[in-house]
């Protein structure tokens, strides 16, 4: 049972910066694609970026392509990052790792596994 716990959320000023952390274990990761979706009250789970299994292709909404950068490390791609760069107030949300073995997909029902979420706040 693939187990996902993000970190690093908090509060930033616009402009600013902060990287996101997903820990993931309890299967070979390998295989997962991995995903980062953001949820504000009242609207649906929208698709941030997505990194394919092994790292090879990366995928952003449209809303953060040049500002937000996706990338998996550790020994078999254990963890999952995502670097947020120029944080506008309208990036404010609840940040989800997510992730399945059917590779990168759109919507947050493609996708099996999630963590909690971590809170961030843009504002000054």
């Amino acid at each position: 049972q693939l187990q996902l716990v993000e970190s690093g959320g908090g509060l930033v000023q616009p402009g600013g910066s902060l990287r996101l952390s997903c820990a993931a274990s309890g299967a070979t990761m390998d295989y997962y694609a991995f995903a980062w979706f953001r949820q504000v009250p009242g609207k649906e789970r929208e698709g941030v970026s997505c990194i394919s299994s092994r790292g090879v292709m990366t995928i952003y909404a449209d809303s953060v392509k040049g500002r937000f950068a996706i990338s998996r490390d550790g020994a078999g791609y254990t963890v999952v990052y995502l670097q947020m760069n120029n944080l506008t107030p309208e990036d404010t949300g609840v940040y989800y790792c997510a992730a399945d073995f059917r590779g990168c997909a759109r919507t947050a029902s493609d996708y099996s596994y999630w963590g909690q979420g971590t809170q961030v706040t843009v504002s000054s």
